[in-house]
């Protein structure tokens, strides 16, 4: 015990001795140390002041330098040396930031460029020395730090004035942007011009037949009324129609019957009016009121899920309409294509009882020496229709530089036999050489020979085209009502597979349609050089249309063994035949194998272009397209230039030219040549 507070008293003793001496310490540190620490320090802060600028840009280089070589190392494993190259490019091509993109900027007061004397200074030496290497130098990008001991950016400090290689680089830059901008544009203009050429040249070789349906949808009577009162008043008429069902649902009697009462008013404004030129005065007032009364029925009975249903079924309501017409517009299509005018008939009619009434030798044609002349040209015409023969024959004399060299063969049915022959015998083809004969007449043409007579003759092709066992309805008659057109029953469209048989002492003849003009000399046809083959023709295929797919059955074995699908088709009208090559190939022989295979139509339908195709597959030569111009009974825009400079136009399909649904503005091609001043013509009301 007496050991411890020994030991406490000497500590506490020198602690009161130490206290003692503090006081002296603190006088003598303020008397001498400390102004030595303030000259000491002022100096020391003097000198970093003036360093300072120097010193924080080698840090701040460094710094950027080292930050990028380690970016550069880390980004390297993850790139491709493609994709390094062109980073590297395009950062070249933009150059490095320059101080204009700070200076757009609104920085904060706060911010401020260190460094940016001694660029302007640099910059300034640049343009004095103008070497590459001072400019390379000037280029560099000043540091931007942020400190809160920084006072706000000077009004001269924010003014930085470009160098002149800075102006020239930007200039530089923006010159190769315009250029390459512009190089742009102009690949895009050439691309955009190389596509509409493209699309034009495919528009050309595109076939048009999709057009040959007969209908009022047809290109011909489109209308796009662009009339703003007619489509404002149809449009109200719906939306009228629209209010009165809604009326009407929810017990708005007085309401559905003023909106009946104006739907009324409007539609016999409306009437048949196609522009707003068509339109009564009255119109305009009954728009007004109409607009009234929907607006009040708008206030009314409006109802958005409402509305949008009843227009819905209004849409499809008109939907089924549309395709209910279009079917029936192609049933009549059909219906009307195998009917003969009123007139014609007449014309028929009155021809054979005066042809009968005749003394046998007034029924002769003058130079029957001529038929079997193989030096003249001969033509020949299968037809029943008198006033279409009469045009063909008419237009081909009248076209011919040398009339009296043509011969034609005219063969017709024994019902239109004897006005075939009056026609004519009145009206003789000038100097040429005419002749008219009955297939009824043809002794060897019958059904032990020909297959065709034996199956229209069989009970399956009766019951085809006269028994009532296949569906009659309306969508269904349509599709093969085109195959049960008389035509196909008539010997006389399947005639032209015999004609060596017709005549066995010619040489060439020209196969004619009845469905034809003539407008140019034809006899160039008899020195084009077939190459061997039998058949001259104009080829019809476009892109994809009237190739052999279209026409036969590919999914039978023997069509598809032996045609190519994609063959080119041709047209029959206006056919060119070497008979000699006819008789060395056995072109009949060849018909009649093909049409033996077909008894129940399994390799084609009916018609005579299918075993065409197939009879004279490899046989045909193509002739130059001008000699004979196709589709003017069902295509309402082949070019006007390709009909004028046409040797033959052709009313293929099923708008002829004598009929009352023929396209009006080909129908003055087929009129010109037709005497409408004939006593004849005159007694059975047959004009333009």
């Amino acid at each position: 015990m007496a050991l411890k507070r020994g030991s406490s008293g000497l500590g506490t003793q020198r602690n009161r001795s130490a206290g003692s001496s503090f006081p002296i310490v603190i006088l003598i540190f303020c008397s001498f140390l400390a102004p030595l620490i303030f000259f000491v320090g002022r100096g020391l802060y003097t000198s970093t002041s003036v360093d300072h600028n120097d010193f924080s840009t080698t840090s701040s280089r460094q710094d950027i330098y080292w930050r990028e070589r380690l970016a550069l190392r880390q980004i390297k494993p993850l790139l491709t040396k493609e994709v390094i190259d062109i980073i590297k490019a395009s950062t070249d091509d933009l150059g490095p930031l320059s101080l204009d993109s700070l200076r757009k900027n609104n920085l904060s007061a706060s911010w401020t460029f260190v460094g940016q004397e001694i660029v302007a200074k640099k910059s300034a030496a640049d343009a004095k020395v103008n070497k590459p290497s001072q400019v390379a130098a000037a280029d560099s990008k000043p540091e931007i730090t942020r400190g809160k001991h920084d006072g706000p950016v000077d009004g001269d400090h924010s003014q930085f004035v470009d160098s002149t290689a800075k102006s020239a680089r930007r200039q530089l830059r923006e010159r190769r942007r315009e250029k390459r901008a512009a190089d742009l544009v102009k690949r895009d203009d050439e691309v955009t011009v190389k596509l509409e050429n493209a699309a034009i040249e495919r528009s050309k070789s595109v076939d048009s037949s999709v057009l040959g349906k007969y209908s009022v949808w047809r290109k011909e009577t489109d209308n796009d009324n662009t009339d703003s009162i007619v489509r404002l008043m149809r449009d109200q008429m719906i939306m009228a129609r629209v209010y009165i069902s809604i009326a009407t649902m929810k017990k708005k009697l007085d309401l559905a019957r003023d909106l009946q009462a104006r739907l009324k008013e409007s539609q016999r404004a409306l009437g048949d009016a196609g522009s707003d030129a068509d339109l009564t005065r009255s119109a305009h007032e009954k728009m007004k009121a109409m607009g009234q009364v929907l607006s009040k029925a708008r206030e009314q009975l409006y109802d958005c899920k409402l509305v949008t249903t009843k227009l819905r079924a209004m849409l499809q309501s008109a939907d089924e309409q549309v395709r209910g017409l279009k079917r029936q517009s192609t049933f009549l299509s059909q219906l009307a294509a195998k009917t003969i005018p009123n007139g014609i008939h007449c014309l028929s009619m009155r021809l054979t009882i005066d042809y009968y009434l005749l003394p046998p030798e007034k029924r002769k044609f003058p130079r029957s020496e001529n038929l079997e002349n193989p030096a003249l040209f001969h033509y020949a015409l299968f037809s029943d229709n008198v006033l279409a023969a009469s045009v063909v024959v008419n237009s081909t004399i009248v076209n011919a530089k040398e009339p009296e060299k043509h011969v034609f063969h005219l063969v017709s049915d024994k019902l239109n036999f004897g006005a075939m022959n009056m026609w004519f015998l009145l009206n003789p083809p000038g100097n040429a050489t005419i002749h008219v004969e009955n297939v009824d007449e043809f002794k060897w043409l019958n059904s032990s020979y020909c297959p065709v007579l034996r199956q229209l003759e069989s009970a399956a092709m009766k019951e085809y085209y006269f028994k009532a066992s296949h569906p009659n309805t309306l969508s269904a008659g349509s599709s093969n009502l085109k195959y049960r057109n008389p035509k196909y029953l008539s010997m006389l469209n399947h005639l032209r597979f015999y004609l060596p048989q017709v005549y066995p002492k010619l040489n060439k003849i020209l196969f004619l349609d009845d469905d034809i003009v003539v407008q140019k000399d034809l006899t160039g046809l008899w020195s084009v050089d077939l190459h061997g083959k039998v058949n001259g023709a104009v080829e019809t295929c476009g892109q994809s249309f009237h190739r052999f797919d279209k026409y036969l059955n590919f999914s039978n074995p023997h069509i598809a063994r032996n045609f190519d699908p994609n063959a080119c088709g041709w047209a029959y009208g206006m056919n060119m035949f070497d008979l000699k090559e006819w008789k060395k190939q056995d072109i009949t022989g060849i018909y009649h194998k093909w049409q033996n295979m077909n008894e129940d139509r399994v390799l084609w339908k009916l018609g005579t272009l299918p075993p065409g195709l197939i009879t004279f597959y490899g046989l045909t030569h193509p002739l130059d397209k001008s000699w004979h111009v196709l589709g003017l009974g069902y295509n309402p825009s082949i070019d006007r230039s390709d009909i004028e400079n046409a040797a033959v136009v052709h009313y293929n399909g099923n708008m002829k030219p004598w009929l009352e649904l023929a396209m009006t503005k080909y129908r003055p091609y087929w009129t010109k040549y037709i005497k409408f001043d004939h006593p004849y013509m005159r007694s059975c009301k047959l004009s333009e």
